[in-house]
């Protein structure tokens, strides 16, 4: 039996590691990178959040798009089983917030090294570090065409990843691939990617991070979809950080021409205690203007922008603010609007949205519902998840389950 997996990053690799190589089976990974692993090598900034330490009913919850159909999968190869293969491995894992599974060495090429040193430890695995062009199907199996051959094989599996980090090789070639085959595409979209405002406040305090603030998305017409605290950003174009990313795969711009965004900037006090700490510090700085008697209430580039926003003038006495201005004042830090009118394109995203159908696929083994012997796993797939180590758990566990089924003859 002739296998190709088209793709050598984290789902391909681990297809490969999975596959049962029988003295009957021969695997040949396609990579058109010159090495393997491109994109997991700059996962976590470098460090590579390889997964979490959540359950699988945990992780299904961070899942937008794509949890039932995983399940199966997830549960095939489950977070602790992803720790046990990297740690029998040689390398060495540690958690840290929220879950986060990180390596101790905090090197990303410690992870990739060990999933291509198991992948290509069996002689029966020929690696291609070529292109493919296509893949086509008829009686005699599929041809795979690279820029250096032709060839058939009884068993393909596409695992070229979405189209996120095109500078990686996620370029979209396994969606081309897919529609050749018969498959349908839901539309790419960019997931887990800074969003954009149309209000000028996140440019003046571009830089800035905040790393205890609250934050809460609504359509126009006043319905929650999201809601977070922790750590963001602002940026020339909007804003960034953590529960951003997450929030951006909650919205969908093919049905809402925007969203509104509320930033509880001091989500430890209510609007009671916080009035009363305003008016103190009012109280101790009476006599100075109000830019000037902000400093413990705010970091100095949101100082300004809060106090535009609220509609106070910046040179104002202390002592001559009124009642309702410091309400304003108040209100405008629990529940600063902001207007996000779309996200940065889909080549800044961390993961894409949209891909292969997922209907169209056999949860039970990757199987294509409509070309038996076609195989798909990882981002290709109309699935993603939140930040924290899940999206490459997704692409680890369709991977494994994939690989495993790839050379079964009772298919």
């Amino acid at each position: 039996m002739k296998i190709a997996i088209i793709g050598g990053g984290a789902a391909g690799l681990m297809a490969a590691c999975a596959t049962e190589k029988a003295d009957r089976t021969s695997v040949v990974l396609y990579e058109k990178n010159a090495f393997l692993g491109k994109k997991l090598a700059i996962t976590g900034k470098g460090r590579c959040n390889v997964t979490n330490t959540a359950s699988v009913a945990e992780t299904e919850q961070v899942i937008p798009r794509g949890a039932k159909f995983l399940r199966t999968a997830l549960y095939a190869f489950p977070p602790e089983a992803v720790r046990s293969f990297f740690e029998d491995a040689g390398v060495p894992l540690k958690e840290e917030r929220g879950g986060r599974v990180f390596p101790v060495s905090d090197k990303a090429r410690d992870i990739v090294d060990a999933l291509v040193k198991k992948a290509l430890s069996d002689p029966r695995v020929t690696l291609r570090k070529e292109e493919v062009l296509s893949v086509s199907r008829d009686e005699s199996g599929f041809t795979v065409k690279s820029e250096k051959r032709s060839d058939t094989f009884d068993r393909v599996l596409i695992a070229t990843g979405g189209k996120s980090y095109p500078l990686t090789g996620s370029t979209g070639d396994g969606y081309r691939f897919a529609k050749e085959l018969g498959h349908s595409v839901v539309s790419p979209a960019p997931s887990l990617v800074p969003l954009v405002t149309k209000e000028g406040l996140p440019r003046e305090a571009m830089g800035l991070s905040l790393k205890n603030c609250a934050l809460k998305v609504k359509t126009l017409s006043g319905k929650t979809v999201y809601e977070d605290f922790g750590e963001m950003l602002f940026c020339h174009f909007g804003i960034s950080g953590p529960m951003v990313l997450s929030a951006s795969s909650y919205l969908d711009f093919e049905k809402e021409k925007s969203y509104r965004v509320f930033l509880d900037l001091k989500p430890a006090l209510d609007a009671e205690t916080l009035d009363r700490r305003v008016l103190s510090d009012f109280e101790e700085n009476r006599n100075r203007d109000l830019i000037n008697a902000m400093n413990r209430l705010l970091p100095q580039k949101l100082i300004a922008p809060i106090l535009d926003a609220a509609g106070l003038d910046a040179r104002k006495k202390v002592h001559l603010v009124t009642k309702q201005e410091r309400h304003a004042l108040v209100e405008t830090m629990k529940n600063l609007p902001l207007t996000v009118t779309g996200t940065r394109p889909l080549s800044e995203a961390i993961v894409t949205r949209g891909g292969i159908s997922l209907k169209e696929i056999d949860p039970r083994t990757m199987q294509s519902r409509l070309t038996k012997g076609l195989f798909f796993a990882g981002e290709v797939l109309d699935a993603d998840a939140l930040t924290g180590g899940f999206n490459l758990q997704i692409a680890f566990s369709t991977g494994f389950l994939a690989g495993e089924n790839i050379s079964r003859e009772d298919l």
